[in-house]
């Protein structure tokens, strides 16, 4: 009996020294996903840093960009290793017609939100470099550049993006990769240890995402000379599937276009294990909402941005955008499915779950921004596992993950007609009845700046050349204001969840956009019949503003109810309260101090970063209170916040890391941690 128990001691003591690491979550302190969790709830129940401590944050360590110093292949296939300017002016001057106007790439736009895994981070930069770096001291552990700058410029006015990467482990432990998508269409993956490509993993360690694609050809450009395909966001990791997201040019001169088709890789190989047609086949669900066989040309549909996922049920849930053209529709009739929709997808198979489409035939740009928000709440008595998209229109649609029933009615309103020549814009577009939108939606006079009758007269006069209406008001030939803009309202900095009590928290911005058409330029060959218009825009002078405020806001909304718990102006305004015109005038506090980083929650604070109000006046980062959005403390930042703020725990102490600018246009930006003092 003692040699029986010691054997079965022995056996259970081999099978704790033998069994696979814990999985990597916000409540162990680490940060794993872009979101900080599959559900993208951007929580971490970490509270070390606290509402009394915020103040004493400092920064810990600063890391520069790897895009700092980059290697170029030079005319004999051997190598040139420079600081970033050089090496990018010697890029444009080689082939000068590979940049539009000749611009060379740009490294400031270093907005990825770093994971944390076992002591190190990982992220990647504007010019599609991964990197690795030690959570404590900022050291770089490793660098992979993959050079996909010596493509040509990346898809898209906002150029050169990319905003995290994904880390997966096998089930064992022993193999660890980080993958991320590239500016010239590829997917990479690495040995997270070493940074060395992954070994039997498509072609050393890349897959080319173009492959199999209708209508795709690698190397072709748009008409301001821009790669047609791209990848600007992190892929997702789950159940050892990894889904990539994709740019596609919605800058076309033709209507033939790539469908943006979603595609499952085999985390271990890079083999494609499954594909959803975005641009439903015959047969396909959907098919019908693409009249006069537009489905053979359309394409664009997919998904630009972050994407979640509930593991536990094996689906993932995907926001899709636009088809192209973005603002004329004459081409492609009906109400075209799976554009701007919310897709649930079963992971294993990629198989549809259910769906919802936010916006009938798309004339506004209105793509679904970010990451829908998983979270589960109690309404009317009954517990949910719901699914929160937020939009660029300013709505929250809410729906039972599972099987994609509204948790409260989504009602179909009658919006104003085209008279566009060819458009058919949709009669009816879907409006939740909860919540209440978390953005002015819509322009009319009324919503004009008033801060003086002289400012209301400007602003009047000011749009009388264009149209005005309320949301949905289509594009037209004299020129459409739209408000959310094609910016938002919400995007892809997306929201924060408290899954302890169900709260949402969005920030936003009030701007509006002006879509004009015309018909296309003759040298530009267009099979098209209507294409944007060049900017043209109301004009108020000395940067006064068009609209009253808030310009941009954070808004809190109890999704047990539906109700708005709080909303508050993001900063005070700085710019617009010096302006001479409104100088003592008393103003409340207006916004419009936000950048695009996103919020992050944890068990004690919500955490934004703002432009102004720092100790000099510069940028600062701040803490809320999470239950009335009274600002409670903040923390100086050496920049302006380009990346959504992330936090883990090392060494044991909690740190808060993102991704700033430097000081100067010329300064390479930096990844920088704050903690409290020792």
């Amino acid at each position: 009996m003692k040699l029986l128990a010691w054997v079965s001691a022995l056996a259970v003591l081999g099978s704790a020294l033998f069994q696979a690491p814990a999985r990597p979550s916000t409540a162990t302190g680490e940060w794993p996903t872009y979101g900080g969790d599959l559900a993208s709830t951007k929580y971490s129940p970490l509270e070390q840093i606290t509402p009394e401590s915020f103040a004493s944050l400092r920064v810990a360590w600063r890391a520069p960009s790897p895009d700092g110093v980059l290697t170029m292949t030079t005319a004999d296939g051997g190598e040139w290793t420079a600081s970033a300017n050089e090496v990018l002016a010697e890029l444009s001057r080689v082939d000068p017609k590979r940049w539009r106007d000749n611009q060379p790439p740009i490294v400031g736009n270093f907005k990825a939100t770093p994971l944390m895994v076992g002591g190190t981070l990982y992220l990647n930069t504007p010019l599609s470099i991964g990197a690795a770096v030690d959570a404590e001291t900022g050291r770089t552990k490793w660098v992979y550049n993959p050079r996909s700058y010596e493509a040509g410029t990346t898809t898209m006015t906002l150029r050169w993006n990319q905003r995290g990467v994904a880390y997966w482990r096998d089930s064992a432990g022993s193999d660890e990769r980080v993958y991320w998508g590239t500016g010239d269409g590829y997917l990479i993956a690495v040995d997270a240890k070493t940074g060395k490509p992954a070994p039997g993993f498509g072609a050393n360690g890349r897959v080319d995402l173009m492959d199999g694609l209708p209508r795709a050809k690698r190397g072709a450009r748009d008409y301001l000379n821009a790669l047609t395909y791209s990848v600007q966001s992190p892929p997702i990791v789950v159940r050892d599937i990894v889904i990539v997201p994709a740019s596609i040019s919605s800058l076309i001169s033709q209507k033939e276009q790539i469908p943006g088709y979603i595609r499952g890789y085999d985390a271990r190989t890079g083999m494609v294990r499954w594909t959803f047609h975005t641009v439903p086949q015959p047969g396909e669900v959907g098919h019908d909402s693409w009249k006069d066989n537009a489905w053979e040309s359309s394409g664009k549909i997919t998904v630009w941005t972050m994407m979640s996922a509930d593991e536990e049920l094996g689906y993932v849930y995907l926001p899709t955008n636009t088809t192209a053209p973005d603002f004329y529709g004459g081409h492609r009739p009906g109400d075209n499915l799976f554009a701007e929709s919310l897709l649930c997808l079963d992971v294993e198979t990629g198989k549809r779950v259910w769906h919802f489409q936010t916006v009938h035939h798309g004339l506004w740009d209105y793509d679904n921004p970010a990451a829908p928000n998983l979270l589960d709440i109690t309404v009317n008595g009954r517990r949910i596992k719901a699914v929160a998209q937020i939009t660029k229109q300013g709505f929250v649609y809410t729906f039972d993950r599972v099987t994609g029933q509204p948790v409260w009615p989504i009602v179909e309103k009658p919006v104003p007609p085209s008279d566009v020549p060819g458009e058919r814009a949709s009669p009816t577009q879907p409006f939740p009845s909860r919540p209440a939108p978390f953005e002015y939606q819509g322009v009319t006079v009324d919503d004009l700046v008033d801060f003086t009758p002289e400012l209301r007269q400007m602003a009047q006069a000011a749009v009388t050349p264009f149209r005005i209406g309320p949301l949905f008001t289509p594009p037209s030939l004299q020129g459409t204001l739209i408000r959310p803009g094609t910016v938002g309202g919400a995007n892809w900095s997306g929201a924060a969840v408290d899954p302890a009590t169900g709260m949402i928290y969005i920030p936003s911005r009030n701007g509006f956009a002006v879509v004009t058409l015309q018909k296309p330029d003759d040298e530009l060959n267009s099979n098209l019949l209507y294409m944007q218009a060049p900017g043209r825009s109301p004009q108020m002078p000395q940067g006064l503003p068009l609209l009253k405020p808030p310009y941009s806001r954070v808004t809190a909304i109890d999704m047990n109810t539906g109700e708005h718990a709080w909303m508050i102006a993001a900063g005070a305004g700085e710019r617009i309260r010096n302006l001479p015109q409104l100088r003592g005038l008393g103003l409340p506090a207006l916004g419009g101090d936000s950048t695009y980083s996103g919020p992050l929650a944890t068990k004690t604070l919500l955490i934004y970063a703002l432009t102004t109000g720092g100790t000099d006046g510069g940028p600062r980062i701040v803490a809320l209170d999470k239950g009335t959005g009274r600002e409670l403390a903040s923390a100086d930042l050496p920049g302006v916040a380009i990346g959504s703020p992330m936090t883990y725990l090392a060494g044991g102490r909690q740190y808060i890391a993102l991704t700033v600018q430097g000081r100067t246009p010329r300064d390479i930006p930096e990844l920088i941690a704050l903690s409290l003092r020792e």
